[in-house]
């Protein structure tokens, strides 16, 4: 091992891992002009007990902008950062795939479960997505969009709105986002979309996560069913 590579190692008891080849297919899929880690090499073993999957990628030299999905302050980006995002969310959008990301028999649970209301719970558009957009898993000044474990189908305009929501603890962010993927949050399908990752994010601070984000989050929620 060099350098110029970073390794990754992933276990799951044996017989009940999920699906290791979301990097894999990504990396078939997706243009080469989309910043991301390359992936290089794979290879997977068992034992008795677990099953394993080490993963050779290119060394990424930056750290991702936030430890967590959330940031405190706007960094700062250039708008070449948002221009990239952009084209690269624009392009996997358009990818094709039989993978799937959200289910829609989760929505028909969670959505009047943590929105609390009589919502609508019909996906009304798919399309493809990274599926987990948030401040941990990018990278700046220069883009590079990490984690493609999850990529699949997803209502329309998802990533945007992970991206969207995950920047409401921090105004000016929020209004860049919406500004810069106004042509999918502003329709039906990406105000849907948003309804299902604030279901998620509501979901999590049952567990006591991204507590901070609650008060505006719920702010945009009752906006978004009008009340």
């Amino acid at each position: 091992m060099t350098n110029s590579a970073w390794l990754r190692l992933g276990n799951a008891p044996a017989g009940r891992r999920h699906s290791w080849d979301g990097p894999e297919t990504a990396e078939k899929a997706l243009p080469d002009f989309v910043p991301r880690p390359r992936l290089r090499r794979t290879h997977e073993w068992s034992d008795e007990s677990y099953d394993y999957r080490a993963e050779v990628y290119d060394r990424v030299t930056h750290q991702p902008l936030s430890d967590v999905a959330l940031l405190e302050r706007d960094p700062g980006l250039p708008d070449s950062w948002w221009s990239a995002l952009r084209r690269s969310l624009d392009a996997v959008a358009h990818l094709d795939t039989d993978r799937v990301a959200i289910r829609q028999e989760r929505l028909h649970w969670a959505l009047p479960k943590f929105l609390e209301s009589d919502v609508g719970t019909e996906v009304p558009a798919w399309s493809c997505a990274h599926a987990d957009v948030q401040w941990s898993n990018l990278i700046g000044p220069d883009l590079c969009i990490l984690d493609w474990e999850r990529w699949g189908l997803a209502p329309v305009g998802y990533d945007a709105a992970t991206l969207f929501i995950s920047s409401l603890t921090v105004p000016a962010l929020a209004d860049r986002v919406r500004h810069e993927f106004a042509h999918v949050l502003d329709t039906p399908g990406g105000r849907f979309s948003e309804l299902v990752v604030a279901s998620e994010f509501l979901q999590g601070m049952q567990r006591g996560n991204n507590l901070e984000l609650e008060e505006p989050l719920r702010r945009r929620v009752a906006a978004l069913l009008g009340q």
